[in-house]
């Protein structure tokens, strides 16, 4: 391109929501040059990987001022054209940087500047001279070990193999120090498929569960989307697998949502054990060698299925044929930070975006998707029954007013759990708080622990003795004494699933008890290890939180309490209802999923509370057209479009000047647009008002009118980006958001 001067645009991981143009160097064929390359450049004083957006013949930028990129890091583009179309929606519709946006759909080794795998694997092969009795290994067990299983595969051990093994890499590279073992780079063979996708032949499909395979079927070959309500046990996921083969069986890929890290090894296991597949898995707990490992084999359509939490929904895929969302209404798939995106809802987009069938599958649908099949955007399919002999649970609500609570289980739970365990069956104890107590206070004068960094209680955890506040972190031992009166009678109020643990072995001493959340979770494969031993059937008690409800399948759990219902019926939170009701539905499936029939018990205040009364008597889809009928005539979502301002500050005065003016920017700017098409509230704290030392507070907008809002949001966060002295504050736009808080 001779006698021109060309310009590159590109998109750099800042949080400024434009593009920045750069001379291309000197020698540099511009012409060869493809969008979703990857570009070194300075940027200030560092090197920022950025991604060529165009190649531009103007800039608005004065030429003088322009640097010469530092290298082209691609030959070809590591982001497709549709990956990088996919990017740039999310980022105008979240009202995000797009190079930012592009970061979270990269693997960290990519965004490092790294490059790819070349479609070369690493095998572990004995040296000439190795021997087992080498005396470097006459202490080294494990290497020993380990050198054996070598010896044993002469062709080369992969690193795939390595993982089934258990063979650390830390183990083979201290062989390779002492010269016993080395490392080969070898091509990557892809061999086609060959045999039957099935492992173990599919489940014979009920009326309702043929009837939404036969009507997802014939849409398999272009975009449609699927709401799939069924209630818990009804084989939603028989009706999904039956679909994923037929995707196999025409040569394409398919890529599953699910909601937590927690659930993806039961559900590998549910997956390898239908489909003779390769499977990859893609979530946050990966190393970043397997996330790019695996995000590379999805590109090159050498995997078959992709199982991922909501970051997987930025996974290039070869030949995507279908997109599965289980659990569509967990709050899980909202990113709360940064690029604030829901994955559910992109997953439709990307369908759109790639010709490609979605199913989003629940028991409690959220009133979003409920709405859309109002609007006939989605397609209703219908599993009302529990699959095989399972029947659905009995549920009782249990009125607790004036009865002797211990640690919050009442006298006729405990009854009931007794006979449970004599039966030689499982109970379900649901509370959603961890930790031993809520908070420590002093029974002379009052005095209770609040976090010195939040407008928070401290929560007492007993195993570790500290206090330990769940929305900053930060941890103190407990006080011997009171602060404030100096005496020393302190007591734990409230209740944890700690203090739940703590007395139920006391009340149950004869029985195992098991607890799950964050605390008993946090050790790699603990979760696997709990819900494998609950799954054996040996009778006992599973205690934990909200952990506990999202799609575990316990055969021999015949009973689920749920213990505190009533702190969720009662929020400044708009769709606290809907979340509560979602929760205890959930919650409640997991009861009498096998031949045994299953009973829920709902401990509560207020047993005449509407929502209790209509989720018991009439089930989940008859609240939810009731509750969305409120939302409708209070013009809330659904209804209406919200987009949140969120900022924070260390100094209380900072932050109400910031949002002084973000406020009269915003009545302003709502002046140029018709027919008062927004409603601009007040800005007000936020519930948690201090948080992390930190003064925090919002400001609301509301439309009718979806590409207005767009439109206006667009305008009135480049003025906040121009706002002086904007350093002291952090704010951001959350497009959608799924709370207030």
């Amino acid at each position: 391109m001779p006698n021109k001067t060309y310009y590159l645009r590109l998109a750099l991981p800042s949080p400024l929501r434009r593009l920045f143009d750069y001379l291309p160097g000197k020698g540099l064929d511009v012409a060869l040059l493809k969008a979703g390359i990857r570009v070194k450049v300075p940027f200030a004083n560092r090197v920022l990987i950025g991604v060529l957006i165009e190649v531009v013949e103007e800039t608005n930028v004065p030429v003088e001022k322009l640097k010469p990129i530092l290298e082209v890091i691609d030959d070809a583009p590591i982001i497709s054209p549709m990956l990088l179309s996919f990017c740039q929606w999310t980022a105008n519709y979240y009202q995000h940087s797009l190079g930012d946006t592009l970061s979270w759909a990269l693997p960290n080794l990519l965004r490092q500047g790294k490059y790819p795998d070349d479609n070369k694997e690493l095998y572990w092969r004995v040296s000439q001279n190795a021997s087992l009795d080498d005396v470097r290994l006459n202490r080294a067990t494990k290497q020993k070990k380990t050198l054996r299983i070598v010896m044993q595969h002469p062709h080369g051990l992969s690193q795939g193999l390595l993982q089934d093994l258990e063979i650390q890499p830390d183990t083979l590279r201290r062989l390779q120090e002492k010269g016993l073992v080395y490392g080969e780079l070898r091509e990557r063979k892809h061999t086609p498929h060959q045999g039957s996708w099935l492992i173990e032949p599919e489940l014979l499909a009920n009326e309702e569960q043929e009837k939404a395979i036969q009507t997802v079927s014939g849409s398999l070959d272009h975009f449609q989307t699927f709401l799939l309500y069924g209630i818990t046990g009804s084989g939603k996921t028989e009706v999904y697998f039956q679909l994923i083969h037929q995707v196999l069986q025409a040569g394409k890929q398919s890529l599953v949502l699910i909601p937590e890290i927690n659930l993806s090894p039961q559900t590998l296991y549910r997956f390898e054990k239908r489909f003779n597949a390769k499977i990859a898995v893609i979530h946050s707990n990966l190393t970043d060698k397997e996330r790019l490992n695996a995000w590379q084999q999805a590109k090159e359509g050498t995997v078959d299925i992709v199982i991922g939490t909501r970051s997987a929904i930025f996974t290039p895929m070869a030949h995507l044929g279908l997109i599965i969302v289980d659990e569509e209404h967990d709050s899980s798939y909202k990113q709360q930070d940064g690029l604030r995106y829901h994955a559910r809802d992109l997953a439709v987009v990307r369908g759109r975006m790639e010709n490609t069938p979605v199913i989003l599958c629940s028991a409690t649908p959220s009133f979003e998707s409920l709405y859309n099949v109002e609007q006939k955007r989605y397609h209703w399919l219908s599993l009302t029954e529990r699959a095989g002999s399972a029947e659905k649970p009995k549920i009782l609500c249990l009125d607790v007013r004036a009865q002797t609570m211990d640690a919050g289980i009442s006298s006729q739970l405990q009854h009931l759990i007794t006979q449970t365990l004599n039966a030689g069956q499982q109970v379900l104890i649901f509370i959603n708080r961890r930790g031993f107590a809520p908070t420590l206070i002093c029974h002379d004068c009052g005095w209770i622990c609040h976090c010195p960094h939040c407008d928070a209680r401290m929560t007492f955890h007993l195993k570790d003795h500290v206090l330990r506040c769940h929305h900053c972190d930060y941890q103190m031992s407990p006080p011997l004494a009171c602060p404030h009166c100096q005496h020393v009678n302190l007591k734990p109020v409230g209740v944890g699933t700690e203090r739940t643990e703590e007395r139920l072995k006391v009340l149950f001493k004869d029985w195992p008890i098991w607890r799950i959340d964050r605390d008993t979770t946090s050790r790699k494969q603990a979760m696997q290890e709990i819900v494998e031993t609950v799954r054996s059937g040996e009778p006992g008690i599973l205690v934990g939180t909200q952990m506990l409800a999202k799609g575990h399948h316990f055969p021999n759990v015949t009973l689920v309490a749920i213990l505190d219902v009533d702190s969720g019926l009662f929020s400044a939170d708009f769709k606290a209802c809907e979340k509560t009701a979602q929760l205890i539905v959930q919650v409640a499936g997991r009861s009498g999923r096998a031949e045994h029939k299953g009973k829920v018990l709902i401990q509560t205040h207020l047993p005449d509370h509407p929502l209790i009364i209509e989720l018991i008597d009439k089930g989940y889809l008859a609240f939810a057209q009731h509750d969305l009928q409120e939302r409708k005539e209070a013009n809330l979502p659904p209804y209406s479009h919200f987009a949140l301002l969120r900022a924070e500050a260390y100094k209380k005065e900072q932050l109400d000047a910031f949002f002084i003016k973000a406020h009269a920017q915003a009545e302003l700017l709502a002046t140029q647009f018709a027919n008062n098409v927004f409603e601009i509230f007040d800005p007000v704290p936020a519930p948690m008002e201090r948080k992390a030392g930190r003064y925090r507070a919002q400001l609301l907008i509301q439309s009718n009118l979806r590409p207005m809002l767009h439109h206006f949001l667009s305008q009135w966060i480049q003025s906040l980006e121009e706002m002086p002295k904007m350093s002291q504050i952090r704010w951001s736009i959350d497009v959608d958001p799924i709370d207030l808080f």
